[in-house]
């Protein structure tokens, strides 16, 4: 081992080192909870302004009016949070966080597969509960995720986890949820890189190969699907079973409105009612989007629009003009670091054009239902795993949102972070000056 790798070696172990949180998971919880006089968020639009809210075993048991409940204290721990907000803990879908951690570090990056055919990838085992990102996410209410594998065009299935686990299948809320596809896209060529510019024909040409290839895949999974006893086992096949049996969701990212109606029409075709994600032109679309009940996974608002004719306001109105007109949306946000800004994503969402409760649902219940655990989770109702959060102030709004308390299954979870920990280490030392 000559110097260099061994003084890379030792910096990455220091960094390691450095980056350690010493956080770990919550216990069960093994005492009823009662949280009384906060503002309850629902999570479906409605709104308590003095509320209670019980629960045990890890599932709420109780929600209504503080004012009008008479309560058993026996045995209770009670919260006092007056004056409080409380919240379903928010949910991030189609993210690669637990598959990165240091995106300078190939060692640490576990994202994306070779190849453009991979359903039979699966993300969940591949997550990383150690990472020091979840930490920073559930300091601002975001509590689940839908872990997420990229590349080609069937990237492969995606699981829902909660943020505070030993392992992967401690985190596991739902497996294998749903296949992602990246529908073919016509690429623009640029000139000036001194080759010759294909022509718009050859280009068309190369997406409809790839959407053929699409095409002759799909339709050999389904035959496969079909077949009791296959004579030989292919793995990839096999993995696209549970989409033609209703049981898995098939996502597919695409942004203009030619794709987003090519992509929709072949999902359509297989029996497939497809969740889109991207969007950007969806609000172009939207009675074809209703007539084929879509739900639309919209990015970050704060981004450029794609097209330099659009609207440069389009990405902050995008989700509100989807939602006021009907169609299901949710909000997703790539990076994963930035993910803990999510919930203030949804606030932007609010100030231009959605009501502040209906903007909370993009990352609530809306999310739920789209990844198939509203049955669980996503909203403040009886019977519900009790993942939700204690804040101050309105947790959509940057400057008031200070998560107090946070519970994942009713476990009172510890909210120290890396950067909490930075903070307090660097505040020490100049205020010490």
């Amino acid at each position: 081992m000559n110097r260099s790798i061994s003084t890379l070696l030792i910096s990455f172990i220091g960094l390691s080192a450095f980056a350690q949180a010493n956080i770990s998971p919550a216990r069960k919880q093994d005492k009823r909870v009662i949280i009384m006089g906060a503002k309850l968020h629902i999570g479906n639009g409605q709104v308590i302004d003095n509320g209670y809210l019980i629960f045990d075993k890890g599932k709420i048991t109780g929600v209504g009016d503080a004012t009008l409940a008479k309560l058993n204290l026996t045995d209770a721990t009670m919260i006092n949070a007056n004056g409080k907000h409380v919240y379903p803990g928010f949910i991030a879908p189609i993210t690669n966080l637990g598959l990165i951690e240091y995106s300078s570090v190939k060692a640490t990056l576990d994202h994306t597969e070779i190849g453009d055919l991979n359903p039979n990838v699966r993300a969940l085992i591949a997550y990383n509960t150690d990472s020091k990102v979840p930490a920073t996410l559930r300091s601002n209410g975001v509590l689940m995720a839908q872990i997420t594998p990229e590349g080609g065009m069937l990237s492969g299935s995606s699981s829902v986890v909660q943020l505070d686990a030993w392992n992967w299948e401690d985190a596991a809320i739902l497996k294998d949820d749903a296949q992602h596809m990246n529908w073919p896209v016509t690429p623009v060529f640029r000139s000036g890189s001194g080759r010759t510019a294909p022509t718009q024909a050859t280009l068309k040409e190369r997406t409809q190969k790839q959407v053929d290839i699409l095409d002759q895949f799909f339709a050999e999974a389904k035959a496969y699907a079909e077949t009791e006893k296959p004579e030989v086992i292919n793995t990839r096949l096999a993995a696209m079973k549970h989409l033609f049996d209703g049981t898995q969701k098939l996502f597919i990212s695409a942004d203009s409105e030619r794709d987003i109606i090519a992509a929709v029409k072949f999902a359509k075709k297989y029996g497939i009612t497809p969740i889109l994600v991207g969007g950007d032109e969806a609000h172009l679309v939207i009675p074809f989007l209703k007539e084929n009940n879509i739900t639309v996974v919209v990015k970050e608002p704060h981004s450029l629009p794609n097209s330099t004719d659009d609207d440069v306001n389009m990405p902050y109105k995008n989700a509100g003009i989807l939602a006021n007109a009907g169609v299901d949306v949710v909000m997703s946000m790539h990076s994963y670091w930035q993910l803990r800004n999510l919930p203030f994503m949804a606030g932007t969402v609010s100030a231009w054009g959605l009501d502040k409760e209906k903007a909370l649902q993009i990352i609530t219940l809306n999310t739920a239902k789209a990844l198939g655990i509203e049955k669980t989770a996503g909203s403040l109702e009886t019977g519900k795993d009790a993942t939700l959060f204690i804040s101050t102030g309105d947790a959509l709004d940057m400057k008031t949102n200070r998560v107090e308390q946070a519970f994942i299954q009713g476990r009172d979870i510890n909210l120290d972070n890396l950067h909490k920990q930075l903070d307090k280490k660097f505040s020490a030392k100049y205020s010490s000056q």
